[in-house]
């Protein structure tokens, strides 16, 4: 068990990690390049609804609390919302005025010394293989912002607990997940700039190939040269689940 959590920390911990352990068979690599103290960035690839919860029992072996965005709604239902403020989750607004809102909160909780966990291609990949999509600039926006470091994560096998190609759910104990993460991404040449599009999406091209990359090294592929654009998604600032 972490030091220094909250009540409601330590209960929702007790309450995730049991049920996971017998769930998933998980092979943790790369926590050394999880900083152990101050404010991080986390960018994971998104392949599974299963794969958030994967990621959170990474983040917490490698003696991290991992705070993730979720849609503002989430935050008004009885008991969820009240549990979700408690364990320091982040609400995200839709909408332009709400979502410079939501950016404060991000930016507070990476100066406070929080690990913040954005998506960067804001929902569950569409490329048929699961390889992650061109990705959303919210995590470069509040990379540009903080200054804090940005460690791209990957993973794999929680498709095989819920696949969202098929929307099938498989109750299989000892599921093989892997999980790693890599050093933090190199964006020094961006250092101070203003964040113009053309900045945003030149961090964030560097951020999606980064793990792309280490999603090689999970499946032992070599990723596609190109990253999968699915039409209608232009690069947009942090707004709900397309926060990144």
């Amino acid at each position: 068990m972490q030091r220094g959590l909250s009540f409601w920390q330590r209960s929702a911990a007790m309450l995730v990690l049991p049920p996971l352990r017998l769930w998933t068979k998980r092979t943790w690599t790369g926590m050394a390049n999880i900083p152990r103290t101050g404010g991080v960035i986390i960018v994971p690839n998104h392949v599974s609804h299963f794969d958030p919860l994967v990621v959170a029992h990474y983040l917490y072996n490698a003696d991290r609390w991992p705070r993730f965005l979720g849609k503002a709604s989430l935050w008004r239902v009885p008991v969820v919302g009240p549990l979700l403020n408690k364990t320091l989750q982040i609400p995200v607004e839709r909408g332009s005025v709400e979502a410079v809102k939501s950016l404060d909160t991000l930016v507070d909780a990476v100066t406070q010394g929080g690990v913040v966990v954005i998506y960067p291609e804001g929902t569950t990949t569409k490329q048929p293989d699961l390889w992650p999509m061109r990705g959303k600039t919210g995590a470069a926006r509040l990379a540009l912002l903080t200054g804090a470091p940005v460690v791209p994560l990957a993973n794999w096998g929680a498709q095989q607990v819920f696949d969202p190609r098929t929307s099938k759910l498989k109750l299989r104990l000892r599921t093989p997940v892997q999980v790693t993460s890599g050093p933090a991404i190199d964006l020094s040449e961006w250092a101070g700039a203003t964040p113009s599009r053309q900045v945003l999406e030149a961090m964030t091209d560097k951020i999606m190939r980064s793990i792309s990359a280490l999603v090689g090294e999970l499946r032992h592929e070599q990723p596609p040269a190109t990253l999968f654009d699915r039409p209608g998604t232009a690069a947009a600032p942090t707004s709900g689940e397309d926060a990144g």
